[in-house]
């Protein structure tokens, strides 16, 4: 007969307590249980969760460590590259790497907070901790996702950029300037970025559109007043939403019903981001604009150019 596992093995256990739960070094290389760390394991009946990663690298790694970079953004609501390696922040030097973790050691007072129960570094500060890790377009989808699930403000993360001096404080000011407080999707941020940085007009983000008589048509993702243009982005999961796509096609029939063109991109159109800006750039024209066509320079090839799949959805919570 099989002895049934102690509770407490249910939770990442450091390995060294494994003889206190009565449970033996076969045992513990068996099929019953998983490596999670080099000196942490769980049971392998447990469904291994976001939370379950980050309750085993604490176990391992210095009292001080903090969830920083983008293992924090993740923790603040949006993934960026995936969840792995883990990253965590401490003011400890001395400590041995583990593959899966990566331990970047400050010298400044690290101050974090306290987020579902685990220590976890601010959104301004994770922001510029991104900012050693991620590039132009992927820094104003975090600073845009920070601003607006409310996380900070404006004022607060420009205040924080300037008067900070840590590593990618630089790149996050350079960023900062194209951050949205509206701007409500990772998707949204790189389809309106694709457009500015290619000199097109700026749209404003998620306006309310309303008719001459003032009644609502839509809360609309990108908007070129002036010419009466609206870009909307549909993912993947308005794809399998029949309701949804009901609602999407009656506004937008309302919108051009009272003389918008309305632009809708979807997830495939992303691969070939050229594209949709030359469509928005002749729906400006046909409706009276006069600026120069998109411009797609060295940069902005390095940013879109290449043929990718869409940045991750936010994270669910853990």
């Amino acid at each position: 007969m099989v002895r049934p596992l102690p509770e407490a093995v249910n939770q990442p256990f450091r390995s060294d307590a494994a003889h206190e739960l009565g449970i033996t070094p076969r045992q513990l290389d068996g099929k019953r249980f998983r490596r999670l760390f080099r000196g942490v394991h769980v049971a392998a009946s447990v469904a291994v969760t976001f939370r379950t990663w980050l309750q085993a690298a604490l176990l391992v790694l210095p009292a001080d460590a903090a969830i920083s970079h983008l293992t924090a953004l993740r923790m603040w609501g949006l993934e960026l590259r995936g969840m792995h390696p883990l990253h965590f922040s401490t003011n400890t030097q001395a400590h041995r790497e583990r593959d899966g973790i990566v331990l970047h050691r400050r010298r400044g007072r690290l101050r974090p907070v306290t987020l579902d129960g685990f220590p976890c570094l601010g959104p301004d500060r994770t922001y510029v901790d991104c900012a050693t890790i991620l590039n132009l377009v992927e820094l104003v989808q975090a600073a845009d996702h920070l601003l607006y699930a409310g996380h900070t403000s404006a004022d607060q993360l420009r205040a924080y950029l300037h008067r900070t001096h840590i590593d990618g404080v630089v790149r996050a000011r350079r960023a900062f300037p194209y951050a949205r407080e509206r701007a409500e999707s990772p998707m949204e941020t790189l389809i309106r970025l694709s457009l500015v940085l290619a000199r097109l007009p700026e749209p404003d983000v998620n306006p309310d559109v309303l008719d001459g008589r003032g009644r609502f048509l839509g809360r609309c993702d990108l908007v070129y007043w002036k010419h009466r243009v609206v870009v909307e982005y549909d993912g993947e999961w308005h794809e399998r939403s029949r309701r949804q796509r009901a609602r999407d096609r009656t506004r937008r029939e309302n919108l051009e019903r009272a003389g918008w063109t309305v632009i809708v991109v979807l997830v495939e159109d992303l691969l070939d981001k050229r594209a949709i800006a030359w469509r928005v750039f002749h729906a400006l024209r046909d409706n009276g604009y006069a600026g120069p066509p998109p411009h797609f320079n060295t940069m902005w090839q390095r940013w879109f150019g290449k043929c990718t799949r869409p940045a991750a959805p936010p994270a669910p919570p853990i």
